[in-house]
């Protein structure tokens, strides 16, 4: 998938985001300013949410209310200490979950979820998505196909 601009990213989290159901987990993965944020931003809107979602890079996790709440989570500054915070409640918690930089987390992260790894591609984006799970390789079929 390719994105020319933060609108089409946004577009394309928002069609992933009205596919998202409870205890659906995102692993984004990206350069700094790859548009995970951005991303996420989408995701949001197709969950219903109506807040400004703002980074959680300093606060680690910021909830949000939609259809479903949005846990939305930057792991990069615990690096791979998922101790550190209760990842369990929001992993099994009533919402989806967003985690930023999840790939630091290695063997706690859980058996199933999407990754998806954005890379700057002149002033747009590529995503390349990863199911790993059987929900994951639902929902990516539901993206891609339209199913």
């Amino acid at each position: 998938m390719r994105t020319k601009n933060e609108d089409e990213l946004m577009a394309f989290g928002k069609k992933l985001g009205n596919l998202l159901e409870k205890n659906d987990v995102l692993i984004l993965t990206g350069e700094l300013g790859a548009g995970k944020t951005t991303l996420t931003k989408g995701l949001a809107k197709g969950l219903g949410i109506n807040q400004m979602i703002k980074s959680p890079t300093y606060t680690i996790v910021r909830e949000y209310e939609g259809r479903l709440p949005l846990y939305h989570l930057d792991v990069y500054r615990i690096g791979g200490d998922a101790d550190s915070i209760d990842l369990d409640e929001f992993l099994f918690g009533d919402g989806v979950t967003v985690i930023e930089w999840g790939h630091l987390l290695g063997e706690d992260l859980p058996s199933d979820y999407l990754e998806l790894e954005i890379l700057k591609k002149d002033e747009g984006r590529e995503i390349r998505c990863h199911a790993h799970g059987q929900r994951a390789s639902r929902l990516l079929e539901r993206l891609t196909n339209g199913v």
